[in-house]
Order: structure tokens, then sequence, then C-alpha cells
């Protein structure tokens, strides 16, 4: 097991590389543990939670809600659940999400880790503190932002993992290569999907050099005042697709990626070349590129993204690969140039 800390304006969350989920308890010193899952992750890993108090949820994206969020509560108010609980998720995004979100608001916040079972939530979602649910079609709208203890990497959960949801991740890994790393944007390039299914050192070294990305990133602007921004890449209309279509956040996320190419060729100098290089890269992992939509919909949806201002949007924009800018688009250059781009 390989330990590494990373440090946050008020936080050090402790990220445990090659570990083992029976060595879970020993970072949970002084507390009663209860874990979150799903039913899909309890299905597989049933034998894991027996000895622990466990809450279990629907899965997908359609639960990650405020009646979920009250279900979790309710569950640890019938367990005496106290300010000595340590609630660990043990999931995909939503269950982090929504763990997270949970263990900040109960009892006023209540300590925290996090085991990611899947790609996504590896090298995204469990990382940066973000926790929250959806409110109707808009995702994300209510949450809080505060770092987990600690986030547990045991890479045996990817062994029952589906094709579909390590496809679904790896739009993360890509997305962090378009706007920070031009040389793992060429080693993504060299390898396959199934490359990485199959070999756990190259998937290992792949999980942690996206963590690290996403943490100094994060370190550097926790609270989303600046370059933490640059994250979002992708997610401006790619989280307007996703709820409207209830496509895979992944999948959203690779067809925004490309709507923001298309807008950065437009309006920021970005080079139709690495504009193709990119697409080319997610049809290799196996990702959608464009989706039959109603755009008139998807703009309304989008209209109340978090990062909207008054009358624009602080959209994600590349000026070339490993090289992303935050730049200010007012709603009506938006919109006149949407059917263009998605």
């Amino acid at each position: 097991m390989n330990k590494v800390d990373y440090n946050f304006s008020n936080d050090v969350v402790s990220c445990y590389f090659n570990a083992d989920f029976k060595c879970i308890d020993t970072l949970a010193t002084g507390s009663s543990i209860v874990f979150v899952t799903d039913e899909n992750v309890y299905s597989f890993h049933k034998e894991k939670f027996e000895h622990y108090p466990t809450i279990t949820i629907h899965a997908g994206e359609a639960y990650k809600n405020q009646a979920t969020a009250d279900f979790i509560i309710a569950e640890l108010i019938k367990l005496e659940a106290n300010k000595d609980t340590m609630l660990i998720a043990v999931g995909g995004g939503v269950v982090t999400d929504i763990a997270g979100y949970v263990a900040s608001v109960y009892m006023r916040g209540i300590r925290c880790g996090l085991v990611p079972t899947s790609i996504l939530a590896m090298v995204d979602a469990a990382i940066g503190g973000k926790n929250g649910i959806d409110a109707g079609l808009y995702k994300n709208l209510v949450g809080t932002i505060r770092q987990p203890e600690f986030i547990f990497y045991d890479y045996a959960f990817l062994d029952t993992l589906p094709v579909k949801e390590w496809i679904n991740g790896f739009a993360e890994i890509i997305k962090h290569a378009c706007i920070k790393d031009a040389v793992m944007f060429g080693v993504l390039e060299r390898y396959s999907l199934h490359d990485y299914q199959n070999d756990k050192t190259l998937i290992a070294d792949l999980v942690e050099k996206n963590v690290a990305i996403k943490s100094a990133i994060v370190a550097s602007d926790e609270f989303e005042k600046g370059d933490r921004k640059l994250l979002n890449f992708g997610h401006t209309i790619g989280h307007a697709i996703e709820n409207m279509h209830g496509i895979p956040h992944g999948h959203a996320i690779s067809i925004g990626m490309v709507a923001a190419c298309n807008l950065s060729e437009e309006i920021n100098g970005f080079h139709f070349s690495q504009a193709e290089k990119i697409v080319k890269l997610l049809h290799q992992y196996q990702l959608p590129v464009d989706v039959e939509t109603d755009h008139e919909k998807v703009f309304e949806i989008l209209k109340m993204d978090k990062k909207r201002k008054s009358d624009g949007i602080h959209f994600i924009l590349l000026k070339n690969i490993g090289h992303a800018q935050i730049k200010f688009v007012p709603l009506t250059e938006l919109q006149s140039r949407f059917k263009d781009i998605l």
C-alpha cells in the first residue's frame, strides 16, 4: 500500500493506492464505521460488508437526489450514528457524491472516507471535495465542498466493473489530458481500453497520474474561483446532454468535449487538426462524439449551469492539447453558434 498526502486549504487528504479493503478499519481509529454502497457493488462484494452496518441505496444517477440523501440520514438515525461515526462510501461517483454530501450535513458534519470502485470515481468524482445531489434536470445543483479524510484505492474492485463503466471513466481521463497533460494524451494514443483492463500496473499508474493532476488543480483553487473551473471542460454542454437524454456521464462529457473543441476552433484559435486528434482518441476508447438532440431544450438546461454569470457562461476552451483556458462567452453568442458546435 502506497500513501500519498494531498494538502488543501484546511485539510490533508490521504490517498492509499494499491490498498486492500481488509485494512479499511485501520483508517477509522476511534470511530464506529457505517458503510454506504449501492445495490450493484453490494451484490458483487457482499462479504466485504458482513461485519459492519451497511446502508445500501439504489444504483444510478436517477437516485442521486434529496430523497436518497434523506433515506441515508434516516438509516443513520436508526443506527444511532453520532459525531464519533465515520461514514465510508464504497461505490462509483453517485455513491461518493451523495455519501460525502450526507456526511457534510448530518449533525453538521461527521467523518468521511471514500472507496471509489469505478474508473470515473477513482480519477474524478472522489477527488476534490465536491459533494452533491441533482435537483430535477439540474445536475449537482445542491451540494457542499468538504474534503474526505482519505480515498482508498483497491483495484480489485475493477475486476467486477462492467466494460461500459470502463468506457465511462476514460472520458474524464481524456479530459485531464486535454486540459493539462499533452504527454499523457500521447500515452493514451499508444494504448487501448483492452490494454488497461488487462494490466493492473498500467491502470494503477494511470489512475495515480490522474489523481495527481486533479488534486494539484483543486489544491490551487479549492473553492472554484479560478483554475478549478478548467476541470469543467466538456461539462457545460455535457451535463445538459446527460440530464436531458439520461445517457452515462462519460458519454455526455465526451460529446460535450467535442462541442467545446468546436467552439474553441471558432473563437479561441484552436487548430482543427488537434480537434481531430481528440475526436479520434474518443473513438479509440469507444466514446460517442455526437448526439441527435433538441438544441433549444439543451440550451435552456445549459442556462442554469453553475458557471453562469448574469448574461454569460465561463466556458472552458482549448488553446492546444494540454492547455485549456477559461473564457467568458455571452449567452447570445453561445446561442447563435449552438447548432454549429453541437
